[in-house]
């Protein structure tokens, strides 16, 4: 499974993140997660507000901090 936590490095983007790899501690599975800072990169998924999380290539959500519990059924979880 691949997360990629896409975002400049605000606060709520490195809070996503922290709630990211929380998540997937939590649930146990297997993961690379990877922080996206390039805003072209960023851009290139189709995402114009951050913080933004894909998994697997598909966004899952764009402009807040998810919660713990929707990331769980995101990965399966």
């Amino acid at each position: 499974m691949e997360i990629k936590v896409l975002g400049p490095g605000c606060p709520k983007c490195q809070q996503t993140e922290k709630i990211v790899k929380e998540a997937v501690a939590e649930a146990g599975v297997e993961a690379q997660i990877e922080k996206i800072t390039d805003v072209m990169k960023i851009a290139g998924y189709g995402v114009f507000g951050t913080p933004a999380v894909v998994v697997d290539g598909e966004v899952k959500s764009v402009g807040k901090i998810p919660k713990k519990e929707d990331i769980r059924t995101w990965i399966g979880k």
